[in-house]
């Protein structure tokens, strides 16, 4: 997987792989090697007793008793000793949970850092392997040499675009990781280079995909015709799914969840669900009721994570701050491992006087039309990709509606927030008229209760709309303005629309 100068270094590599490759089949087929899951989380808490972020709360005491713990009950005699550990202590001392020197790490990354301080997440070399076969062993499922990805993540400083870069070259799969410029948004090059190269896989988040769909739009250019989607680090319902999947020809999989201070805590199967990597974590939910250990029995409540995998910087208890649903259900796949759902963040909510409108619920009425099959415009790359381009795959495997030329639908969105105003800007795949925007208009406005509800089409969203990988659905999609600093987000032209409609409407209010 590495190409390592020191020849111990890269003996001992060879057995970490070959003996978490073991740990992961066998979690798959339903046989945890308990004792060896204990000996890690042993570890564990002895290398956290090491870290600057540890030393007050994690005494020599409970991991002397750790020592003398049996390996097959020690999680479960140990986990509800130790602290919680919230988002905002990791914050403010990230680089304290490190347990070896800087030197020792082979990659510095940090954590966008949206809610609260980027914290650091080097990777090392034991938890890179670690990640990359957990990913890779479930992805395997899906691609196969002959794929050719996409990689397709602004974002320097997580470490998301080159593990997915690592996990690719462990299937031997071909995969080409440009950059857009987020200022000029210009996706002429990668647009051509998925043409030339036959490039049939997307792996990076569903804001930058949909942005590279709008600029083939306005620039006359086809749409590519990928046969699969890797959509990650953005909550992304069955509506948004649904929606990326006409778009663009594909079959798409929410492929990964996780984060970059965790790593990856679960992986897509071939069936579409996410499955929990069990052999890497101990697992917790936590609500007003308590905190309970994931059992495979159906749960939800905020995801808390122990890792069991990075020695170098360990997480005890990490609250993630994630609202999750376990589903109580077996996959078709055969991995026994428990299934995850996300629900999106906890403050992923907008409440308008006691009515709270969550991210699914706003995307399913708006793209509601496409039910109907009326996506319209699209003009995928060649038709070489159109048997797979001509609609995506349904949760049954069934082909999605083919899209009926000359109809238009939205895009993408925004919303802003202003007094008793909600103004939706959408990007659309063909020409919004009048009557389109009346009829679209009423089919949302009943999300709204008592809102005046004003939809205006525009030809390029805020550079917001696109980072939602950074900033989640609330704080990339939903600007309110409401709060006056919140103006200075908007970039001059949409400014301009937002100001003339929100002007329009406070003129006609007082008439």
């Amino acid at each position: 997987m590495l190409l390592l100068r020191d020849t111990t270094t890269t003996r001992e590599l060879a057995d970490a792989v070959r003996d978490h490759t073991a740990l992961v089949r066998d979690s798959h087929a339903g046989h945890p090697d308990h004792a060896s899951l204990g000996r890690k989380f042993t570890a564990t808490l002895r290398a956290a007793a090491g870290s600057g972020l540890y030393e007050d709360t994690l005494g020599p005491a409970l991991v002397a008793k750790a020592a003398g713990t049996e390996p097959e009950r020690a999680i479960g005699d140990l986990l509800t000793e130790l602290p919680f550990l919230p988002k905002k202590a990791l914050s403010e001392g990230g680089h304290r949970a490190f347990t070896r020197g800087l030197s020792e790490f082979l990659h510095y990354y940090e954590s966008s850092g949206t809610t609260g301080n980027p914290v650091a997440a080097p990777k090392a070399l034991d938890d890179l392997v670690a990640n990359t076969i957990n990913i890779g062993e479930l992805w395997a499922r899906i691609l196969s040499p002959a794929d050719r990805a996409l990689i397709l993540i602004n974002a320097p400083f997580a470490p998301a675009a080159y593990q997915f870069e690592k996990v690719l070259e462990y299937l031997q799969v071909l995969s080409l990781r440009p950059w857009v410029d987020n200022i000029t948004g210009d996706y002429t090059r990668v647009l051509r280079l998925t043409r030339e190269l036959g490039v049939n896989v997307f792996v990076g988040p569903p804001s930058r995909l949909l942005e590279m769909i709008q600029f083939a739009y306005r620039n006359d250019e086809p749409v590519p015709a990928f046969e699969k989607l890797f959509l990650m680090a953005e909550q992304t319902g069955p509506a948004f799914v649904r929606h990326l999947e006409r778009l663009t020809g594909a079959r798409a999989y929410v492929a990964a969840y996780g984060s970059s201070e965790t790593g990856t805590t679960a992986v897509t199967c071939e069936h579409r669900n996410l499955h929990l990597q069990t052999q890497s974590y101990v697992l917790e939910l936590d609500d007003a009721s308590g905190t309970r250990r994931v059992d495979g029995r159906p749960d939800r409540g905020e995801l808390v994570v122990t890792t069991l995998d990075i020695l170098a910087r360990p997480l005890l208890r990490y609250r993630t701050g994630d609202l999750v649903e376990i589903t109580g259900t077996d996959c078709p796949c055969g991995v026994a491992t428990p299934l995850l759902r996300t629900l999106g963040r906890s403050q992923d909510l907008i409440t308008l006087e006691g009515n709270g409108i969550r991210q699914n619920d706003f995307e399913s009425a708006i793209w509601a039309g496409e039910e109907n099959g009326d996506t319209g415009h699209i003009r995928h790359t060649d038709d070489a990709a159109g048997q797979a381009g001509k609609a995506g795959a349904g949760d049954d495997g069934s082909r999605l509606p083919v899209p009926r030329p000359g109809t238009t639908h939205v895009l993408n969105y925004m919303l802003v927030i202003r007094d008793r105003t909600i103004l939706c800007l959408a990007t659309t795949t063909g020409e919004a008229d009048a009557a389109w925007t009346e009829a679209t208009t009423r089919r949302i406005a009943g999300l709204f209760p008592g809102y005046e509800l004003a939809l205006r089409p525009v030809e390029k969203l805020p550079p917001l709309a696109s980072l939602g990988q950074y900033l989640g659905w609330k704080l990339s999609r939903v600007l309110d303005l409401n709060d006056d600093r919140n103006w200075d987000r908007l970039p001059a032209p949409i400014r301009g629309v937002v100001e003339t409609t929100l002007a329009e409407y406070a003129s006609t209010t007082q008439s």
